[in-house]
């Protein structure tokens, strides 16, 4: 790891946080806090330190288009509570608005930009939006884990315009990482979840050869489900990624480990109490 936020001097600088505040939320309300929780120390030393913080995140994946039901205002307000100080909200990431709210800043304020996927800029990583996010702060620090793998204008490309370092969070899940890689105590077992195959190939292969079992689930289960030949029905599945499934299931044999996915999988006619179902053993 180059650099932590410890190495930083951030008092009296505008410092711009890369979070993961995708959170479980329903009719506007955060039903698991735990992502915005696990980001307090790193927001918490930044306000102690007299930064002028400014949070950025995603939120779902509203592919460009605003949308009410994925704004980030409700955990600026839950934020707030959390750290018992006012944390400022504006509903955009880039333009004049936002440069006036970075402007008003004083140190050891707070400011939570809006869901930055309103911009398709982001996940294409387009230097010009990475530029504009850049050119509000001094320094950039990406307490993200979860998103730390994607190509995207706020987690890589602002890298290019100033000067970025991992926070509390990142380092801890980097350190926790690099040790069982490392020095892995076995048996060991990894557990991938998530939605598309695609997004955790390079972690997978990586992993195969250093463990004993990995355990795939989440969505991305069922392009292995659908590689031995069950039916999914409609579930989440993206084209390709059976072709990439029945290559890892191959990789992990030459690596003699045991690749495990759900032991069944259910398809049923409709959502209902009453609904036909079908379970197909893997």
């Amino acid at each position: 790891m180059k650099q932590t936020i410890e190495g930083l001097q951030v008092a009296n600088k505008t410092v711009f946080v890369r979070v993961d505040f995708n959170v479980p939320m329903k009719d506007g309300v955060i039903t698991d806090d735990t992502r915005i929780r696990s980001a307090l120390p790193t927001i918490n030393y930044l306000v102690e330190q007299g930064a002028k913080v400014i949070l950025a995140s995603h939120f779902g994946r509203p592919k460009g288009e605003r949308k009410p039901e994925m704004s980030l205002a409700p955990c600026a307000k839950h934020l707030s509570e959390l750290i018992n100080k006012p944390v400022a909200f504006v509903d955009d990431c880039i333009g004049p608005k936002v440069e006036e709210a970075v402007k008003a800043l004083q140190p050891g304020d707070v400011l939570m930009l809006e869901n930055l996927r309103y911009h398709n800029e982001e996940t294409k990583n387009d230097p010009e939006f990475a530029k504009q996010l850049a050119s509000l702060a001094d320094v950039a620090i990406n307490d993200a884990f979860g998103v730390s793998h994607r190509n995207a204008a706020s987690v890589v490309g602002i890298a290019d315009y100033i000067p970025m370092a991992a926070g509390f969070l990142l380092k801890k899940e980097i350190d926790a990482l690099s040790a069982a890689v490392v020095h892995p105590k076995t048996p060991m077992a990894a557990i991938i979840g998530g939605a598309k195959v695609t997004d955790k190939i390079s972690v997978i292969s990586n992993l195969l050869p250093k463990v004993d079992v990995m355990i795939i689930g989440g969505g991305m289960a069922n392009a292995f489900i659908k590689a031995q030949g069950c039916n999914i029905g409609s579930s989440l599945f993206e084209e390709g990624q059976e072709a990439i499934a029945t290559d890892l299931v191959m990789e992990a044999r030459v690596a003699g480990a045991k690749l495990l996915t759900p032991i069944d999988a259910v398809v049923a006619d409709a959502f209902s109490n009453d609904a036909n179902t079908k379970i197909v053993d893997v």
